[in-house]
C-alpha cells in the first residue's frame, strides 16, 4: 500500500511538471505567433514595392514566342486576374518583346474572354483588358496575408485558452493539501 502511495505521488509530480512545461512551450509558440503577426502586418505595405520591382523585371524579359517560366507566369496572371500590362495594356509598348514583334500587339493573354476575334492588336483596344496587373497582384497578396494573419490570431487565441486551462489545473492541483505535502516532502504523521 505504501508503495502505491509513493508511485502515485511521483506520478502526480511528473504530471504537474509536464503541465508546467506544456504551459512554457505554449507560451513560446504564442509569442512567436504574435511576433509573426505583427511583422506580417508591418511589412504588408512593402509587398507593393517588391511586386513593383519584380513585375518590372519579369515584363522586361517576357518572350512570348519561346515562353519560359516567367513568360508563362505573366500569361497566367493576365488570364486569371483579367488584366494586361503593369498599369494598363500600353505598358507592353516599352518591352523588348513588343519591339521585336513589330506587329503593334500585346500577348493574347490580354484579350478579354468575351472577344472571340481578339488577336492582341492595339488598334482594337476594346478587346483588351484595360486594368493593369500590378494593383491586382498586390491586392491578392495582401488578401492572402490578411487570411494568414487572421488564422495565426485564431491559433494564438486557442493556445491562450489552452494555457489558461493548464494554469487553472496546475494552480488547483498545487493548492490541494494532499499535493502540497507531496511537493514539500512532508508527511501526514
Amino acid at each position: 500500500m505504501g508503495q502505491c502511495g509513493i508511485t502515485s505521488s511521483k506520478t502526480v509530480l511528473v504530471f504537474l511538471n509536464l503541465i508546467f512545461w506544456f504551459i512554457i512551450i505554449l507560451l513560446l509558440v504564442f509569442v512567436t505567433e504574435v511576433v509573426a503577426v505583427v511583422l506580417g502586418y508591418v511589412y504588408r505595405a512593402k509587398v507593393e514595392n517588391e511586386v513593383d520591382r519584380s513585375i518590372q523585371k519579369v515584363y522586361k524579359t517576357y518572350n512570348g514566342t519561346n515562353p519560359d517560366a516567367a513568360s508563362r507566369a505573366i500569361d497566367y496572371v493576365q488570364r486569371q486576374l483579367h488584366c494586361c500590362g503593369i498599369h494598363n495594356y500600353s505598358d507592353w509598348e516599352n518591352t523588348d518583346w513588343f519591339k521585336e514583334t513589330k506587329n503593334q500587339s500585346v500577348p493574347l493573354s490580354c484579350c478579354r474572354e468575351t472577344a472571340s476575334s481578339c488577336n492582341g492588336s492595339l488598334a482594337h483596344s476594346s478587346n483588351l483588358y484595360a486594368e493593369g496587373c500590378e494593383a491586382l497582384v498586390v491586392k491578392k497578396l495582401q488578401e492572402i496575408m490578411m487570411h494568414v494573419i487572421w488564422a495565426a490570431l485564431a491559433f494564438a487565441a486557442i493556445q491562450l485558452l489552452g494555457m489558461l486551462c493548464a494554469c487553472i489545473v496546475l494552480c488547483r492541483r498545487s493548492r490541494d493539501p494532499a499535493y502540497e505535502l507531496l511537493i514539500t516532502g512532508g508527511t501526514y504523521a
